[in-house]
């Protein structure tokens, strides 16, 4: 996947070599490698100790918008990536998916925005629970990267911080 940011060991990192693929299109060709599959298609192509969650799962699986992140709570422990979609910059579901994996349903693994993904969305995907971004790729990576660090304090509270700021000021 081009235009890939990772944060690793809290640090934002410009990927080079990704081996997942993205696969939207569920009659499309399989490319080799670990791929990203839609959770119909994923759940389709496991075999049954892998939906038992008795084995880890090769592919990783995306959520579209209408998707409940809920429905993954049998395979969190055996999935290696999961992806949400932003098909346009101006949906936000996926910033309240992201949020309920990470607080509600505990999910600690790579967590990966798709699609519609600009830099100045970053910062606040981050404080959702996002730790990889896959930034369109008609727009500058270098120049998404310096955006991730722009923001230095934060005012409400978010999956990386809790409380909100007058509760830090006092505690």
């Amino acid at each position: 996947m081009n235009n890939l940011i990772k944060l690793v060991d809290g640090e934002a990192r410009i990927v080079l070599d990704d081996p997942w693929r993205l696969v939207r299109d569920a009659h499309a060709p399989r490319p080799d490698g670990p791929l990203i599959l839609p959770l119909a298609d994923w759940e389709s192509r496991q075999p049954r100790a892998v939906l038992d969650g008795e084995a880890v799962s090769q592919h990783g699986v995306w959520l579209a918008p209408d998707d409940e992140p809920e429905c993954l709570s049998p395979w969190l422990a055996i999935l290696p990536l999961i992806a949400l979609d932003f098909p346009d910059f101006r949906d936000g579901r996926a910033y309240s998916q992201a949020y309920l994996l990470r607080s509600r349903l505990g999910w600690t693994g790579e967590l990966r925005a798709l699609g519609d993904v600009l830099r100045d969305q970053l910062s606040h995907m981050r404080q959702c629970g996002f730790d990889a971004f896959a930034v369109r790729e008609d727009k500058s990576v270098d120049d998404a990267l310096k955006d991730l660090a722009g923001i230095s304090v934060l005012y409400g509270r978010s999956v990386l911080e809790p409380r909100p700021l007058f509760r830090r000021r006092t505690g």
